[in-house]
Order: structure tokens, then sequence, then C-alpha cells
């Protein structure tokens, strides 16, 4: 059974650090991406990362803060945020498809975490 653990959220002050963790299980899946959703809003791509961890990608609003990384010996993933703003308020989501090709969409991703809360306040 295939499955996306994440943890790590919680509530910080602005300017602070989290780092959020999703653990896979039952395959190896080719890319690993991080999704956001704040209330009231769709859900928005945070971060990529190719099967190699070559290949990454962020969304503008989190370049220079955020940082993603995978451990494929550990079937992991990871996503350290550093300088969180109280726009970074959210919950956020670890998804996984098996193709190797990147995706901002998050349509073309298979599997989902449950989601962890990240709550910054001013």
């Amino acid at each position: 059974q295939v499955q996306l653990v994440e943890s790590g959220g919680g509530l910080v002050q602005a300017g602070d650090s989290l780092r959020l963790s999703c653990a896979a299980s039952g395959r190896i899946f080719g890319t690993y991406a991080w999704f956001r959703q704040a209330p009231g809003k769709e859900r928005e791509f945070v971060a990529g990362i190719s099967w190699s961890g070559s290949n990454i990608y962020y969304a503008d609003s989190v370049k220079g803060r955020f940082t993603i990384s995978r451990n494929n010996a550990l079937n992991t993933v990871s996503l350290q945020m550093n300088s969180l703003r109280p726009e970074d308020t959210a919950v956020y989501y670890c998804a996984a498809r098996g193709a190797r090709l990147h995706s901002n969409y998050p349509t073309d991703y298979d599997y989902w975490g449950q989601g962890t809360q990240v709550t910054v306040s001013s």
C-alpha cells in the first residue's frame, strides 16, 4: 500500500524556520513535490525535485527561502523553510508521481499525504 506521511508543521513567528519531512512507503517515486493550500485559496505548487535530485523547481514566492531535498535510500523528501512569512501560512502537502518529469499541476500527482499545518504569526 502506497503511503505518504508528512511531519514537521507547527506554529512559528515570522522569520523563523521549519523543516517538513515526507516519508514514502510502498514504492519509489520518480518525482516529488510540495504543494500548499491556504483557506479559501486553490492548492499551489511550492517546490519539486526530480528522481536524481539534480532538477529542482521552486515557486517564485519561496525562491531563496525554501530548499527541497530527497533521500532515495530512505525514500524521504524534505522541505527546509527559512525566513517564514505570514503569507506562508497554509496546509502543506507532499505529493508524488511515478513519472520522472516534473509538473507544477496538482492533477498530475497520483499520491498525496494527509497534509501538515504551517502557521506563521506576524
